[in-house]
């Protein structure tokens, strides 16, 4: 330092004498610099929702539970259509008189973890198919929701003008229309349809549940579409999309390649809140008997077949519900945390 050539001060300027100041060495600036890992947004909302406890104690719970709806009736013992005549109403873990003189045969009988029904059927068993109902309805019902919401809200914000006026009114005029009596005309008109239709997938699944996933491609994909396009109409006013243009690019590829992709955050966010708003539908559309059709059981319908002995079985309809419960409200939380996750305010 002592080598360098002195800095002349302008006698006239207000600024500090340079001269008063030792420059920083290099360990110095080092301690001054604040490094932070270049990631993607993705990567970075991944990470900051693995710091959220509760969403991840959620996403644990619910990874567990599709996994017992997917694999455990492959190894469990019962089937929910099997009967047993002798043992219904059976408490959990209680065994019927003929599986009482099997099991001093010699026999082992797998037990009736939360009893059995009022035809003598295992109880767990129908549980778990009815959870497993619940989420396919969930996550199917997402999938349309997200496929229709973007590509609607995706053109509409894009053109803008009289094309998102008129999209934006069908919206308002579908919003107006009630589901539940939807469900019910089409619960009608498509019981003709499986009657003569060959299709076993079809035909299991019935009038109940076809109409409620017409209902949801033609109902329920409106609050995804004004999400996506109030991120739409934010977005083409950027810099980026101006450039595109400019080369030419037409405007499918512009939605596609760089509209799309800045609002995922938004699409994963409305798609973790669909699912659960999608299974207590389902649920509640199968309580009043408008859902799964019998013998295939749903845990709405469950929970209603279980109102009859709610004094005499309580356990009947605490099982279904708390499935309900555990199955809501961790899709709710989860929700929550990618929303928080997502938040680019957030970041720290």
């Amino acid at each position: 330092m002592e080598n360098e050539k002195k800095l002349k001060k302008n006698p006239l300027s207000l600024q500090l004498d340079p001269n008063l100041f030792d420059r920083a060495s290099d360990e110095e600036k080092e301690q001054i610099v604040t490094r932070r890992e270049s990631v993607s947004f993705m990567k970075d909302a991944m990470r900051r929702l693995a710091k959220n406890k509760m969403a991840m104690a959620c996403l644990i719970v619910l990874i567990v539970i599709t996994l017992i709806a997917i694999f455990v009736p492959m190894v469990y013992p019962y089937n929910y259509t099997q009967q047993d005549v002798t043992g219904k109403y059976l408490q959990p873990f209680e065994y019927s008189k003929k599986e009482m003189a099997r099991i001093n045969a010699g026999e082992k009988i797998f037990p009736h973890i939360m009893g059995t029904d009022n035809l003598g059927r295992d109880y767990c068993i129908r549980v778990i198919y009815g959870t497993r109902i619940s989420l396919l309805v969930g996550f199917i019902s997402a999938l349309i929701v997200v496929f229709i919401g973007i590509i609607y809200g995706s053109i509409s914000g894009y053109f803008g003008g009289r094309v998102d006026l008129i999209m934006m009114r069908i919206v308002d005029i579908i919003y107006s229309l009630p589901d539940v009596l939807i469900v019910i005309l089409l619960s009608v008109a498509i019981k003709d349809m499986i009657s003569n239709s060959k299709n076993e997938l079809v035909v299991k699944l019935g009038a109940g549940m076809i109409s409620i996933f017409i209902v949801f491609g033609l109902l329920y994909w409106v609050g995804m579409a004004r999400q996506v396009r109030g991120q739409i109409l934010s977005i083409k006013e950027q810099e980026y999309v101006l450039a595109a243009r400019a080369m030419g690019a037409s405007p499918a590829h512009i939605i596609r390649k760089h509209m799309i992709p800045n609002c995922v955050s938004v699409i994963i966010i409305t798609a973790a809140m669909q699912i659960p708003s999608a299974i207590f539908t389902e649920s509640f559309l199968s309580f009043v008997g408008m859902g799964v059709s019998m013998p295939m059981p749903s845990l709405g319908s469950l929970a209603s077949d279980a109102r009859g002995g709610l004094v005499s079985y309580p356990y009947m309809l605490l099982f279904p519900a708390l499935s309900i419960f555990l199955i809501v409200l961790s899709f709710n939380l989860l929700g929550n945390g990618l929303r928080d996750a997502f938040d680019p305010k957030l970041r720290s």
